[in-house]
């Protein structure tokens, strides 16, 4: 599953969990799993514009349960703005 979320600059971010367009299996899952952190997943997130991807570290069921502004949160403190 993927998330679409705008920021206040207009830039559209796509954030998709690590490993997921390759396959549904448990094997991706695992390889998406945070290491040493049980429920944590690597999220990556893709600008419409410019900006560079980021990588953040999120809890499991993060697709529903992190608010819009928590990722854009997120993101923003990954570029170091």
């Amino acid at each position: 599953m993927e998330r679409e979320i705008t920021d206040s600059n207009g830039i559209t971010w796509i954030c998709i969990q690590a490993y997921s367009g390759i396959s549904h299996n448990a094997e991706n899952k695992d390889a998406a799993q945070v290491k040493g952190q049980e429920d944590t997943y690597w999220v990556v997130c893709t600008p419409s514009g410019g900006a560079k991807s980021v990588r953040l570290k999120l809890q499991g069921e993060w697709e529903t349960s992190c608010s819009d502004e928590m990722l854009l949160n997120e993101i923003e403190a990954q570029q170091g703005v």
